[in-house]
């Protein structure tokens, strides 16, 4: 065991949160630095803490972090794993992995959702806190430890351990990957519009999507993050271009001829 793990073993024993310290290691293979930040990355905006600063606060600056240093991982394992694979399979990929359907379930696996500190009602109305938290703990273990610290966490005891790949990328689950794909080949304009942000019978917010290809509308869809919004308007969109051939016509004639 190197001096470092046992220097940290040793700080174990007079330092309250053990547990905390130990399920960190235990996911990641290190032992956290700045317990503070984990701490946080387990905080759900539906039960902000009160920081000594007097501020309030919750998990959701880590999770913006830790979706961009993901992103950034996965982007990097897949280019170097498929040198061949063009772009649009790359993106669709990554997509998959990232998604918050598979964080969700890897946060579950992980035990991310004992952890978690949210309102009862907010559990029951949104499925992705614990993917969102894995997240958050990407962000958080990126801050304590560094990127190269954070790609070895992310490959090792994520992708490679949590995905098969065969089976990944020749799934058709992810709508929106489907669909850029499909605007790629085809050289059509894509843009996913915010339209509107309600709030369920519990106050849980609900966000509103809009597709525009080509500048024409077509289709919306509504999920608990933006995300999953994304995901239900390019579900919507895949079945009309399948569907409305006057519709699939119409976005194409948007395209202008190289």
């Amino acid at each position: 065991m190197v001096l470092s793990n046992v220097i940290s073993l040793v700080k174990l024993l007079f330092v309250k949160d053990k547990e905390l310290y130990v399920f960190i290691h235990n996911i990641t293979g290190y032992y956290p630095r700045d317990i503070d930040l984990y701490r946080l990355a387990l905080v759900h905006r539906s039960k902000p803490v009160k920081l000594p600063s007097g501020q309030w606060a919750n998990n959701e600056r880590l999770e913006f972090l830790g979706d961009a240093v993901l992103d950034t991982v996965v982007a990097d394992y897949l280019y170097a794993l498929f040198p061949q694979e063009r772009e649009g399979f790359l993106t669709s990929t990554r997509a998959k992995i990232v998604q918050r359907e598979s964080l969700n379930r890897i946060g579950v696996l992980l035990h991310v959702d004992a952890h978690v500190r949210a309102s009862t009602h907010s559990s029951s109305h949104n499925s992705y806190i614990c993917g969102n938290a894995v997240e958050a703990l990407v962000g958080a273990f990126y801050l304590d430890h560094g990127y190269k610290r954070a790609q070895r966490f992310i490959v090792e005891r994520i992708v490679e351990k949590h995905f098969d790949l065969d089976s990944l990328v020749h799934s058709e689950s992810n709508f929106k990957s489907r669909l850029i794909e499909w605007t790629q080949k085809y050289r059509v304009a894509i843009d996913f519009e915010l339209v509107d942000t309600l709030t369920d019978g519990s106050g849980n917010p609900i966000f509103k999507t809009a597709i525009m290809l080509g500048g024409v509308y077509a289709a919306d869809g509504t999920g608990y993050s933006k995300k999953e919004s994304h995901q239900a308007a390019s579900k919507r969109v895949m079945d009309r271009l399948e569907r409305d051939t006057p519709f699939k016509q119409q976005v194409l004639s948007t395209v202008t001829p190289v």
